[in-house]
């Protein structure tokens, strides 16, 4: 029986409930992104638009610390842009070394082998960083290799790897870098060029606080030279380099115009601009420290409370904090009583560590003292509600007696 006529689909006017984004992202997006994206749509090749994406490619040359021409936001969330810097660099055939501490290594490590690459695996414990002493190993035993990819910022354990020593393995055996920057793109130094890095991934989620959908890219004049001597076709037409740079460049070099590629996410490149703004009005390596001050007042306030991180202090990410759960205490009841009673919204573990950590993300936006005293606050009275450890405890050797 048909009842559409009884039906209305979207019959109500959205009602989405605030919340405070203190999870692996998205963040909390800026008001001024947000009123950014509400300026009129025009057509992806109408000449203003095109100046604003020569603005945010050049926004995205600063946030990155590169000189790369082909610097730009794929139209996709992250993952594309990770896919966009495998596919277009590695080849059936080739040989792929990719140093896995998480969740997103693995998935690199996934998107090679469907490029057709043979993957060396490196791999690290969980809430470690990758090893460069293991990448070097692993150069020395696949002297073939065409690529090293790795995660800079892992957003399933909180971990930053080296990212300047891996590369420079890389560099003694000639070999491209390719980098996941998803969560540490204007949360914690990144140095592109300084560091020799050839194809680094981002996500507008995350420390940019703008809102999800586009995944900021930056590709090596190497990379770039690489990419035009493949002996076969990319496997995506949509991620195609080779492609898409006809869009978000002047064709020859600023003799041509913009080949149409794609309908651009139009509204969603106005956030973006915003969000670069605001980046270069705070200033870059001013929002590195923003990030370390919350993120330290975190652990002060965490340690009150008898509560643990789970990273060693010197590979821990500032805007990605993974927290020990109590024994005794359920997961999903802290995290479901926080986003009912509080709107504050946190992540669970992930793989190995689900049930294990909580993952509480101090992002951008959400990079603020107000937001860590409210979530320290909300935390002390649900833990105290569970029986766990009351925060006076953590300065006494004893737990609150059963109830």
């Amino acid at each position: 029986m048909n009842d559409s006529a009884n039906y209305a689909p979207c019959a109500k006017p959205l009602e989405i409930p605030p919340r405070t984004l203190l999870g692996p992202g998205p963040s909390d997006v800026a008001p001024r992104v947000l009123q950014a994206m509400g300026q009129p749509t025009v057509g992806h090749l109408d000449p203003s638009f095109v100046k604003i994406m020569d603005e945010v490619k050049e926004g995205l040359k600063s946030a990155f610390r590169t000189r790369n021409e082909m610097t730009f936001p794929v139209s996709a969330p992250g993952s594309a842009g990770m896919e966009s810097c495998v596919v277009n660099l590695l080849e059936p055939g080739d040989t792929a070394i990719i140093g896995v501490n998480g969740v997103f290594g693995n998935r690199m490590a996934e998107n090679a082998r469907r490029a057709g690459a043979h993957v060396v695996l490196v791999e690290s414990p969980w809430g470690r960083p990758v090893d460069p002493a293991r990448i070097r190993e692993a150069l020395r035993a696949n002297p073939g290799a065409r690529a090293v990819g790795f995660v800079h910022a892992e957003t399933s354990t909180g971990v930053c790897s080296d990212a300047q020593a891996i590369a420079a393995e890389c560099h003694a055996h000639e070999c491209l870098v390719i980098v996941d920057a998803v969560t540490s793109l204007g949360g914690i130094p990144l140095e592109v060029d300084g560091w020799g890095l050839d194809a680094v991934y981002s996500g507008s989620q995350k420390c940019l606080s703008c809102t999800p959908g586009l995944s900021p890219v930056s590709f090596s004049p190497r990379a770039m030279a690489r990419i035009a001597a493949r002996r076969s076709p990319v496997q995506s037409w949509f991620l195609d380099l080779s492609l898409v740079a006809g869009y978000w460049q002047d064709s020859e070099q600023g003799g041509g115009g913009r080949t149409y590629h794609h309908t651009a996410p139009v509204n969603a490149v106005y956030g973006l601009y915003e969000s670069l703004r605001m980046l270069h009005e705070e200033g870059l390596e001013a929002a590195w420290a923003r990030h370390q001050r919350v993120h330290e007042g975190l652990c002060v306030g965490l340690e009150a409370l008898g509560l643990e991180l789970a990273v060693p202090a010197s590979c821990r990410l500032p805007q990605l904090n993974a927290v020990k759960i109590p024994e005794g205490v359920s997961d999903a009841d802290v995290r479901g009583r926080l986003l009912a009673e509080y709107s504050i919204e946190i992540g669970a573990g992930l793989g190995p560590s689900r049930g294990e950590i909580w993952r509480v993300g101090l992002m951008g936006s959400s990079a603020s003292p107000g937001n860590v005293v409210r979530f320290l606050g909300a935390m002390e009275q649900i833990l105290d509600r569970s029986g766990a450890v009351h925060a006076a405890d953590a300065f006494f050797d004893h737990a609150r007696p059963a109830r």
